[in-house]
C-alpha cells in the first residue's frame, strides 16, 4: 500500500460545488460540462492502493487532477497565489458546452495539495495519480498550480516505455539548475532532463513562445547543450505558420506520445493578467494560435495535458481563468479517439 501512503497526506477529494452552472436541457446536444463530470475519490476503496473507474473498450475519457501548489513559484521569487487556481479553472470549465462525442467521460479525481512546503512530496503524489489515470486509459488534465507541476506530472510517465516528447507553450525555458532552496517552478525541465540522462532516455523538448528578455544567456546555453530548439514569441506569427507546423510535425514524428503543457504567462498581459510572472508582451490567443494548438491536438499523440501559473489573486474578470478553460475546451473537443 506504498502508493496510498504517498498520496494520502496530500489528497483532497473533488468538490462538486465547483461544477455548477446553467442548465439548458438534458439531451447531449444541450448539455454543459458540469452535467457530465463524474466525481471520484481515488482513496475510496481501503483495500486498494488507489482506485479508478474503468473505461469501456474504445471509450475516450479525461481525468481532471488539481495541483494546489505555488511553493515552486515562491522558491523562484514569483508572486504567490497559483495554489488557488485549480478551483477557479474548474468553475471556468463548468458551463462550457459539450462538443465532444457521446460517451466521452469526464472524471474529476480531486486535488493534490502541497502542505508544509513539501513540494517534492506533492510532486510525487501527483505523479502517482497521473500514472493511475493513464494506466486506466484516461488522458489526464492537470490543473496547476505553479509550473513546478511539470516535474510531478512527468514522473507519472516513467512507467511507460515509449518515447515522450514535451511541448511547452511558455515565455521561459524553465531549465534553471536548482538553487539552495531546492527545485522550483523554473527548474522542472532541467530536472526532467537529468532524470532522462540517468535512465538512458532521450530528452525531447520543444518550447514555444520563448521571450529573450525573460531568459538569461546561461539558460540559452543550457538549452543549446541539450539540443533544445525553441520557437520564440516574435517568430510565432502567421507569416511563419508553414515553418512552425513543419517544426512541430518533425518534433512529434519521432515521439510515441506528447505531453502538452501551457504556462499561461506565455500570453500577453492583456489576455492573461492573472499569472505568477506577468508580461506586457507575449502570444495572442487568436485564430492563428488556435490553429497551431488544434494541429498539435489533432495529431492524436497528446497523452496528457496541463495548464499552469493561473494566479486568481491578480486575475481581472476571471479573464485568465477563462483563457485556461478555453485551452482545455480545445483539448477535449478536438482530441481524436485513438
Amino acid at each position: 500500500m506504498e502508493k496510498r501512503k504517498q498520496v494520502m497526506p496530500f489528497y483532497e477529494p473533488a468538490d462538486g460545488r465547483l461544477w455548477q452552472g446553467r442548465v439548458d436541457g438534458d439531451t447531449w446536444e444541450s448539455r454543459r460540462w458540469h452535467q457530465c463530470v463524474e466525481l471520484f475519490n481515488v482513496l475510496v476503496h481501503p483495500d486498494k492502493e488507489v482506485a479508478m473507474p474503468a473505461l469501456l473498450a474504445g471509450q475516450k475519457g479525461f481525468a481532471f487532477i488539481g495541483f494546489c501548489c505555488d511553493e515552486g513559484v515562491v522558491r523562484n521569487q514569483g508572486r504567490p497565489g497559483a495554489g488557488f487556481a485549480p478551483g477557479q479553472l474548474r468553475k471556468a470549465c463548468a458551463s462550457l458546452p459539450v462538443h465532444f462525442e457521446p460517451g466521452t467521460r469526464l472524471v474529476d479525481l480531486g486535488d493534490i495539495v502541497c502542505r508544509d512546503h513539501d513540494l517534492e512530496g506533492a510532486q510525487l503524489a501527483l505523479g502517482i495519480l497521473v500514472e493511475l489515470a493513464i494506466t486506466y486509459g484516461f488522458r489526464p488534465i492537470v490543473l496547476g498550480g505553479g509550473h513546478e507541476v511539470v516535474y510531478g506530472h512527468y514522473t507519472g510517465f516513467t512507467a511507460l516505455a515509449q518515447k515522450i516528447g514535451i511541448i511547452n507553450f511558455d515565455a521561459h525555458f524553465d531549465l534553471r539548475i536548482p538553487a539552495a532552496a531546492g527545485p522550483s517552478s523554473g527548474t522542472g525541465f532541467w530536472q526532467i532532463a537529468e532524470d532522462c540522462k540517468a535512465s538512458g532516455r532521450s530528452f525531447h523538448y520543444l518550447p514555444i513562445g520563448i521571450q529573450q528578455h525573460a531568459n538569461t544567456r546561461e539558460l540559452y546555453n543550457i538549452a543549446a547543450q541539450m539540443g533544445v530548439k525553441p520557437i520564440h514569441a516574435n517568430e510565432f506569427i502567421p507569416a511563419n505558420e508553414t515553418g512552425i507546423i513543419q517544426a512541430i510535425n518533425e518534433f512529434i514524428e519521432v515521439t510515441d506520445h506528447v505531453y502538452l503543457t501551457i504556462d499561461l504567462d506565455v500570453f500577453a498581459a492583456a489576455y492573461a493578467p492573472g499569472v505568477s510572472a506577468v508580461d506586457p508582451t507575449g502570444l495572442i490567443p487568436d485564430a492563428f494560435f488556435e490553429r497551431i494548438l488544434a494541429h498539435v491536438i489533432r495529431r492524436g499523440k497528446v497523452i496528457s495535458f496541463d495548464v499552469a501559473e493561473l494566479n486568481p489573486t491578480f486575475d481581472l474578470d476571471n479573464r485568465t481563468a477563462k483563457l485556461g478553460a478555453w485551452l482545455i475546451f480545445n483539448l477535449v473537443s478536438l482530441h481524436p479517439n485513438r
